[in-house]
């Protein structure tokens, strides 16, 4: 992967420099940087420091704009995506405002511009975080050569409630797995910071906001420190130490306490515990939003909380803009809050090269969009990302046996729906669809009938699918969401495929044909009742602009798919929340009767009853870190280095592995620690590093993975995060469900 990833970036680079002829900026030393802020900062009057701190979002004519770019009262634009507009407003602001500070344009990048890559959860999947680091400096190549200079992505919240509908947005329910994928989108999109194609990345939603109550968004949490502390911050702290450079607060208020005004995360934790001495924003109107919370009196109030909270800049809010002079001036105040905060952003702007370069060069911006290059990387991401969830030994599909192939199904041929969430640059026009993907593969051969039009629609009879079906040799149904079913605002308290879809499905399979249903959606839907009605069952998360080629190349056997599951999929919605990292219960679920055998004339008791649903168990349907292969891994001579290990240690664990099947595959290697006794409760399992491996078929290989055993540390019932000395266990394993545990301790 190495050698992959140091091809895609060199390219890259090369690419816009020969296109561009612009020169790499120099943005001089760190001391250097600090003093052009203090001397910049000295020179500007209390409104120019109030307008560096206030972010509006472009609409209409730059005239709608120039005079406030003029008089400085304008930090920062988001959602202008057109570069000939954008440079004028660089212009106005460097050549005709009194101190000459550019504008910090920002844009939502999530997954890519305009190459679209798979959604965030789908690029968890891949547990490929340079592959993932590669799709991250493309969004940002393709980004930056429009002017935007500013993504507000990653999304760090762990979430753990399906129903949730920006878990689209994350990596799912795992800290250490959130934690690396974080540390490869910030080194992705901020690159090397002396090249113009650097975007500030901005760490989100601080914090907690995936533990909505309900799974409905904006909702409030309650999540003690601990919790905070141990699951819930950590993919956070990881961002800051790579280097992330901005930082959203959260729309949730925290056991009462609404994020944008929550000095103990934002000041106690994020600057003094941690550092950080980048830019913190809010997100769109949040600091308004605490008066609905009941926070806030009104703006002027929220606006004083927020600032003196240790927010750096107001998102669509308008408060700073409008009552921070008049709160200076009143003592509520000081301004050497305010001057903190546009150090903050300064700095920022210093670091990114916007004063000596703050122009896009537009022709050299557009012969970087939808190159070939980032094509080729978005199909390899959505090859690793699809999770093969079953298979009857249907796929791989073999090409030189079938005559006939059925393509059915809503997601079939549904490009802007195929870019998932938060692709508001993606052109549908350059999504390759898996129809369009199949009848250039195979013309003559695809017979396509839609079945649904649209995932939500009803539909009570398929006479023609399944007529189509029994002539053709396979049935290959594209099935999930629309795009707009996921994301933000976009929860969803029924989780089955919607509509008609599973209908269809059943439908196809009374045909007596083969049957490979393929999902596409934002969430892990429960699919469980639609198992039987397949033969073989491929889950992609949303797979973005090249998802309908690398589709078809799984199922067809060119490439091996091994996708693994960021997130447990659940039998049912009932069950949530259900995560494999649970903390371990007093009652351990050991296989009681389920409600069907269960003796009714039996009187009521708690002796011998566990933790678990009567009619739906204690396991879900597909545990975290699972996905087939079209061959199969075996585990084997698992033994660690020592038993006792010192607090200051590192374990390392060897292993062989081995590809047992016919074909050439790719196993993400998955190793589990259990903390048997602590100070507090302890999750049942926690991942603790992850591998891809690729072996060709028959080969086994010895492998060994080394743990350092400060990764075993924990905010204990001190509140001190340390290593509690005990007995533990370790799986190295293909998912968190299996293998067998070997015990060590440490002193």
């Amino acid at each position: 992967m190495n050698n992959i990833r140091n091809l895609i970036l060199s390219s890259l680079l090369l690419l816009l420099v020969s296109c561009s002829g612009q020169k790499v900026s120099t943005v001089g030393s760190t001391a250097d940087i600090e003093s052009r802020v203090d001397r910049l900062l000295a020179r500007m009057t209390l409104s120019e420091k109030i307008g560096q701190m206030n972010q509006v979002s472009a609409g209409g004519e730059i005239s709608n704009y120039a005079d406030a770019l003029r008089e400085g009262k304008i930090g920062s634009m988001l959602n202008e995506v057109d570069p000939v507009k954008i440079n004028e407003y660089q212009r106005i602001c460097v050549e005709e405002s009194r101190l000459g500070i550019p504008l910090l344009i920002g844009r939502d990048v999530i997954h890519g511009f305009h190459t679209v890559f798979p959604i965030p959860l789908g690029l968890a999947a891949t547990f490929d975080p340079e592959l993932v680091e590669a799709g991250a400096r493309i969004a940002a190549v393709e980004a930056t050569g429009q002017g935007i200079r500013w993504t507000f992505s990653p999304m760090l919240d762990i979430a753990r409630d399906p129903r949730w509908g920006r878990m689209a947005e994350g990596s799912g329910e795992d800290t250490y797995l959130d934690a690396r994928m974080a540390e490869a989108m910030v080194r992705g999109y901020q690159g090397s910071l002396s090249d113009p194609t650097s975007m500030a990345a901005c760490i989100k939603h601080f914090v907690g906001y995936g533990a909505a109550e309900g799974g409905r968004d904006y909702n409030s949490t309650f999540l003690t420190e601990r919790q905070l502390r141990n699951v819930y911050l950590p993919p956070f702290e990881a961002a800051v130490k790579a280097g992330a450079m901005t930082l959203m607060t959260s729309f949730n208020d925290n056991d009462g306490v609404p994020s944008t005004g929550n000095t103990f995360i934002l000041k106690d934790v994020l600057r003094d515990e941690w550092g950080f001495d980048g830019l913190v924003v809010t997100d769109w109107n949040s600091m308004g939003e605490m008066i609905a919370h009941g926070f806030g009196t009104d703006h002027k109030d929220v606006a004083c909380k927020a600032v003196n909270a240790g927010v750096d800049m107001d998102m669509m809010t308008f408060g700073f803009i409008s009552h921070l002079e008049e709160l200076v001036r009143s003592g509520a105040v000081k301004e050497s809050v305010i001057d903190q905060a546009v150090r903050n952003i300064l700095r920022v702007k210093f670091l990114l090269g916007l004063f000596e370069n703050p122009y896009v060069d537009v022709e050299a911006g557009a012969s970087v969009q939808y190159a070939a290059e980032h094509l080729d990387a978005a199909r390899r991401s959505a090859e690793e990302s699809a999770i093969l969830l079953k298979n009857d030994g249907v796929l791989p599909l073999n090409a030189d046996r079938i005559r006939t192939i059925l393509v059915t199904g809503p997601m079939a041929d549904a490009p802007h729906d195929q870019l998932g969430t938060w692709s508001f640059d993606g052109d549908k026009g350059h999504t390759v669809t898996p129809l369009r993907a199949l009848q250039e593969r195979f013309p003559g051969k695809v017979v396509y009938v839609p079945g649904l039009a649209y995932s939500r629609e009803k539909r009570s009879r398929f006479d023609d699918v399944v007529a189509a079906a029994r002539r053709a040799d396979v049935v290959l149904a594209f099935l999930g969401e629309e795009a707009i079913l996921s994301g933000e605002a976009h929860s969803l308290a029924d989780i089955n495929l919607i509509g008609s879809q599973s209908e269809l499905l059943a439908a196809l399979k009374s045909a007596g044909k083969p049957v490979v249903a393929t999902v596409m959606a934002g969430r892990p839907l429960t699919i469980g009742r639609d198992l039987p009605s397949c033969d073989a069952m491929l889950y992609s998360f949303h797979p973005g602009t090249m998802g309908g080629p690398a589709l078809a190349n799984i199922l067809f056997g060119d490439v091996n798919p091994s996708g693994k599951t960021p997130v447990t999929f659940l039998r049912t919605v009932g069950q949530v929340p259900m995560y494999y990292s649970h903390n371990m219960t007093g009652r351990p679920y050991n296989g009681e009767k389920m409600l069907s055998e269960i003796d009714m004339e039996a009187g009521q008791t708690s002796l011998g009853n566990t933790s678990y649903y009567l009619d739906y168990g204690a396991y879900p349907l597909f545990p975290f870190g699972y996905g087939l292969s079209y061959t199969t891994f075996r585990y084997s001579d698992i033994s660690l280095d020592a038993e006792t290990y010192p607090a200051d240690g590192t374990l390392t664990v060897t292993f062989t592995l081995s590809n047992d099947g016919n074909f050439d595959g790719t196993e993400v290697v998955q190793v589990y620690v259990r903390d048997r006794v602590g100070s507090v409760t302890r999750p049942v399992k926690e991942l603790k590093a992850f591998e891809r491996v690729n072996l060709k078929a028959g080969e086994s290989r010895s492998l060994s993975v080394r743990i350092p055993i400060a990764e075993l540390a924990f905010f204990g019932l001190d509140g001190v995060k340390k290593v509690e000395p005990g007995d533990f266990q370790l799986w190295v394993a293909g998912d968190s469900a299996s293998g067998e545990p070997v015990s060590f301790k440490v002193q």
